[in-house]
């Protein structure tokens, strides 16, 4: 015969005569022992509060995440109201001109966006993967930008 692992025992007391009615209640409806009601209403209300088991490495994990989350949709709102400052403050010195609606210059300042855009896009791959010396490409010399560059006119406005 094997042994059986010892059970543990626990003896409560209850304070609030309701708790009592509801545990003999749930035992009778359930046709189980009170002990084991018990046992069944304490593992409902472990699982309903993740902060019971502090060792669990899920629930360790999860919470990291959720900091994680939580710092950078904090960064993300910070950058954002930047942006717009920036914007603000940019937009409120910017002269207008007629020019401005001019479709050509329109064309020219969505190309050199989408190269801004690219090139931005071409740190942050890079960054993310190990870059050898022999293959590092920064967006001045990158094969890609290579045709991308122009000579920079801020002409004074006749």
């Amino acid at each position: 015969m094997g042994k059986r692992d010892p059970t543990a025992r626990v003896q409560v007391y209850f304070e609030n005569p309701k708790v009592e009615a509801a545990l003999r209640r749930e035992a009778r409806v359930s046709k189980i022992t009170m002990s084991r009601a018990a046992e069944r209403a304490i593992e409902r209300g472990l699982q309903r509060r993740p902060s019971a088991d502090p060792e669990d490495r899920m629930l360790a994990l999860d919470r990291s995440l959720r900091d994680h989350m939580r710092a950078t949709a904090r960064d993300m709102a910070i950058v954002q109201e930047l942006l717009v400052e920036f914007a603000r403050a940019f937009f409120a010195r910017l002269p207008d001109s007629p020019d401005d609606e001019d479709a050509l210059l329109k064309a020219s300042v969505d190309a050199r966006i989408e190269r801004l855009l690219d090139r931005a896009a071409y740190r942050l791959t890079s960054a993310a993967r190990q870059v050898t010396p022999a293959t590092d490409h920064t967006p001045s010399t990158a094969p890609a930008f290579a045709a991308a560059r122009e000579p920079r006119s801020f002409h004074v406005a006749e």
